[in-house]
């Protein structure tokens, strides 16, 4: 039997320890998006500003790449896609939506709709099969869903526009991610080419077409949102995300964003005062417990059969 080096076994595990402390990160980034998106409502910025704000915020975060790398060359086709799915309709959509509905509701649907819509996107586009365990845990996530959204037409009001605007960026996000392995795009690459044409691409709506009140919002709020929504968001938690999966797999950093909806709402509820009722809590419970099934029924199922084999 051939053991490994001490230096090697050391490596692995060090490479471990990087994995799970980009996976927090990743976790309190994705926490920091969603309260920041609410709480420009109460900043007096307008979607249109907050998504303004991260294409700023974006492009000057990556410049220093693109002073080493240059611009990321992939196929006009391909980079315009990308853009139109991940640049502009999963953030606008989220931020839209987090105009009309409380967080609780978006942490819901943005990451517990999400392993729906790319399974059933996925089978319909490229012929993908789900797992069962998988396949199994889509109905506890769709209930809990339409318990958070029972909740949105108990409370009346346009939570419910929001509800939808949640939806539209969670296909946009899933279309993203399927494509992004269909293509074989590096996160590096992806990256960069949203950052680098977003801001660009949005300006002259921003300027001539969609409503603002940049000029009347403090400051310090614009400043907070550009920094928290682009470099943080749109630029660290990719890289981050990307690096915690070549060190652990895929399934931990999933796992990490089973965890989002509970913390989101507890959150909310401590930074903004948003409570949930009876019915926005099984939601948020069901939802959690069905990715959390999701995530850790295939990994217990090829436990088992490795030990069924010894």
């Amino acid at each position: 039997m051939v053991s490994s080096p001490p230096g090697a076994a050391a490596a692995v595990a060090r490479e471990r320890r990087i994995g799970w402390l980009c996976a927090g990160f990743v976790l309190l980034i994705w926490l920091a998006f969603q309260i920041s998106g609410r709480l420009s409502v109460r900043q007096a910025l307008t979607p249109w500003d907050v998504a303004g704000l991260r294409y700023v915020g974006a492009l000057a975060g990556v410049l220093p790449l693109l002073w080493r790398r240059g611009l990321p060359r992939l196929p006009p086709f391909r980079a315009a896609v990308l853009v139109a799915l991940s640049a502009f309709g999963f953030p606008l959509g989220a931020y839209v939506g987090f105009s009309l509905a409380p967080v609780a509701q978006g942490a819901v649907i943005l990451f517990g709709a999400l392993p729906i819509a790319t399974a059933l996107l996925g089978a319909a586009l490229f012929g993908m099969r789900v797992p069962g365990a998988q396949l199994a845990a889509l109905p506890v996530i769709a209930a809990g869903i339409l318990l958070t959204a029972a909740q949105s037409g108990l409370a009346g009001g346009a939570a419910w526009g929001g509800d939808l605007c949640f939806l539209v960026a969670v296909c946009c996000l899933a279309a993203f991610t399927l494509l992004l392995r269909r293509w074989a795009i590096g996160a590096l690459d992806a990256m960069l080419t949203l950052s680098v044409w977003g801001l660009p691409l949005y300006l002259p709506f921003w300027i001539w077409v969609l409503p603002s009140h940049l000029a009347r919002a403090p400051l310090g709020a614009e400043i907070y949102q550009a920094v928290v929504q682009g470099p943080v968001t749109a630029v660290l938690a990719m890289f981050l995300y990307s690096r915690a999966v070549n060190a652990l797999g895929s399934g931990p950093p999933t796992l990490v964003a089973a965890l989002v909806p509970g913390l989101a709402s507890v959150l909310a509820w401590v930074v903004l005062g948003e409570r949930l009722g009876g019915l926005g809590v099984a939601g948020v419970t069901l939802a959690t417990a069905g990715m959390l099934a999701g995530v850790l029924g295939p990994r217990m199922v090829r436990r088992a059969a490795v030990v069924g084999q010894g």
